[in-house]
């Protein structure tokens, strides 16, 4: 399976477990791997034969920014549901991390690592 993997989507957002995380926010890094079919791409040299990553990036960005759960597992889950509605996504990677988490003494990061499909399992 062909992937395109996009690294390093950095924003502000507002979700965590604390309340304050969510008045506050924090910065948060997303990495994307994004499996689909890119022969007719790599033939015809054309966008709309590929996924055009810009919309994946702003798509990312909008959940991060704009909801506020309690875990960063329903955000990774969420940054996979909208990359999975995306034409030709077979499946889907997620690594959000939290560089810098408000825990005492723990200088470390945290990341969620999860992989959704939208191929049907038998």
């Amino acid at each position: 399976m062909d992937k395109i993997q996009l690294t390093g989507i950095r924003c502000y957002g507002y979700t965590g477990f604390l309340p304050e995380e969510q008045v506050l926010g924090q910065w948060f890094e997303v990495d994307l791997t994004i499996s689909l079919d890119l022969v007719a791409a790599g033939e015809s040299d054309c966008i709309e034969h590929t996924l055009d990553y810009r919309d994946a990036i702003a798509r990312v960005k909008e959940i991060v920014k704009t909801q506020k759960y309690a875990l960063i597992e329903k955000l990774a889950t969420a940054i996979a549901k909208t990359i999975l509605e995306l034409d030709k996504v077979e499946q889907v990677r997620v690594q959000l991390s939290k560089p810098a988490a408000p825990i005492p003494d723990f200088g470390g990061r945290i990341t969620i690592d999860i992989t959704r499909s939208n191929v049907m399992q038998s």
